[in-house]
């Protein structure tokens, strides 16, 4: 049996526990008389993780949920696999479901031709839709589900006493999950739940990427003021509100005006 290394009572991070990257952060909830997994991760890396959780001494038959925090490849790939591999539900949003459950390989970022990156994205049943307000009980312990959508429409997060397991929302150097049209990004939505976990009183949040950092509601703060920016720059395609320049470029258009040089 290997030593286990509680990040929080009751939580372990695979990666540190590995002294490893699986490329997605990865945390085993520990309910006593049985256990759950946030995010799986990818198919190459999924042997391991079982691999690991044996070691750590967790019948492998006790996993309580397979939980995707959201559809994107790099969180849930080894999904399909896992479950059928450990014989435990699965858990997702039900926009998050319909893409998993669908092997959608654009909207789970399994495809993306531009940038060479093709890989595959084995279907997944989803058995369990969790909404907002949902609890998961793990043994003696419960996750509070949070619906935060934004980066993509089906992002949840869990509170478990001080802690909140908040996704691709934000990490801990002000960046966010990425914006993108394809993905179902949305700026209001992404802003809204960047408000929501400010205004909490979750102490610590556990991204899933970077380091677990205590909550620092200036960092969210800028981040809110950043995406709030991005609403109405072209930079963000078919994700913004409005922009500004092209509306007044119209109008003056219909007006007869020409540019001032």
């Amino acid at each position: 049996m290997v030593q286990r290394k509680y990040l929080f009572p009751g939580v372990i991070e695979l990666n540190l526990q590995a002294g490893q990257s699986f490329g997605v952060n990865l945390y085993l909830i520990d309910g006593g008389t049985e256990w759950a997994l946030i995010d799986v991760g990818l198919d190459d890396t999924l042997g391991e993780v079982i691999e690991l959780i044996r070691k750590l001494d967790f019948p492998l038959s006790k996993c309580k949920m397979l939980i995707a925090t959201h559809a994107d490849a790099d969180h849930v790939q080894a999904l399909a696999a896992a479950r059928d591999r450990l014989k435990a539900k699965t858990g997702a949003h039900p926009r998050a479901a319909v893409a998993l459950e669908a092997g959608d390989t654009v909207q789970t970022f399994a495809r993306i031709t531009a940038q060479n990156i093709d890989m595959p994205m084995p279907p997944c049943k989803i058995d369990v839709k969790l909404t907002e307000g949902d609890e998961i009980k793990v043994g003696k312990l419960k996750l509070k589900v949070w619906h935060t959508p934004g980066h993509t429409p089906g992002q949840l997060s869990f509170r478990l006493g001080n802690l909140l397991f908040s996704g691709d929302n934000i990490y801990k150097d002000g960046c966010v999950g990425a914006i993108d049209a394809h993905h179902g990004s949305h700026l209001p939505s992404f802003i809204s739940s960047l408000a929501r976990i400010r205004d909490d009183d979750a102490e610590f949040l556990l991204p899933s990427h970077g380091p677990v950092f205590r909550k620092d509601p200036a960092i969210l703060q800028n981040a809110i003021d950043r995406l709030t920016k991005y609403q109405h720059m072209a930079d963000f395609g078919t994700c913004t509100v409005s922009w500004p320049l092209e509306e007044e470029w119209k109008r003056d258009i219909l007006a007869g005006k020409m540019p001032e040089l």
